[in-house]
């Protein structure tokens, strides 16, 4: 059944509560469409002049400014600069998110939170180069380390792979074009960190970006020095069932 074929009515749902050390408790609710993964937003609204397509536009982005006129990115997250633009990013906060699966509760400094929570916006903008991403905000993991962003990019590239051969396309088993799929995205986060320049903000959202890019820069270096076959041990239950015995 493809996508159009497919009928839900069912949100996919993230909230975000951010806990400060004063009291204060601020809420992101998030909704997403359960098919396209899209974020649900409330309407139309004027936009800032920082959000148009034209500032500081992506070199690797591909949508004509005649038909966009915003960059979808940073309509989504107006909200979220407007919030944050004002506090330091390695202040303490406890923050709790909640998915319909389960809840998570961390204390981490700001930048970790913001980052955490504007990795689903930047995905589900509509950007196309974050559009390859979209299968791990469906699994979306909280706080995930380094490694375990490693791990879960990597599976995931994997299995976009199989589903090429099932649809008969040429996969890319060796993963060589993953590299370059994180060097794209290091591209847009770069080309993001110098949009929110423009704003006055202070560092907490700059730096979240910079943990976003840091984390792409670690897939892209994974990849390129090989490491992924570190990971092997992991598996070495499959190997042991093509053993003779």
């Amino acid at each position: 059944m493809n996508d159009g074929e497919r009928i839900s009515t069912n949100k996919i749902t993230y909230n975000y509560k951010f806990i400060f050390k004063n009291g204060v408790e601020k809420e992101f609710n998030i909704e997403l469409d359960s098919v396209t993964l899209n974020l649900i937003q409330a309407g139309n609204k004027a936009y800032p002049e920082w959000t148009k397509l034209s500032c500081f536009k992506c070199p690797n982005c591909i949508l004509d400014k005649r038909q966009h006129e915003f960059c979808p990115i940073a309509v989504n997250m107006v909200d979220i600069i407007d919030y944050f633009s004002n506090l330091v990013s390695n202040e303490s906060v406890t923050v709790i998110v909640t998915a319909e699966e389960r809840k998570y509760m961390k204390r981490v400094t700001l930048q970790q939170g913001v980052s955490s929570l504007i990795g689903i916006y930047m995905v589900t903008s509509g950007c196309p180069i974050l559009e390859q991403l979209k299968p791990m905000v469906r699994f979306h993991l909280p706080f995930a380390t380094i490694e375990e962003t490693k791990y879960r990019a990597i599976s995931m590239y994997l299995l976009a792979q199989y589903f090429l051969y099932k649809n008969g396309n040429q996969p890319d088993w060796d993963l060589k074009k993953l590299a370059e799929a994180y060097e794209n995205i290091t591209l847009v986060n770069k080309s993001f960190y110098k949009r929110l320049r423009t704003v006055e903000v202070k560092d907490a959202t700059l730096k979240a970006v910079i943990v976003l890019d840091i984390f792409a820069d670690s897939v892209n270096f994974s990849i390129d020095s090989r490491m992924v076959d570190e990971l092997d041990y992991l598996f070495k239950g499959y190997f042991k069932n093509l053993e003779v015995v």
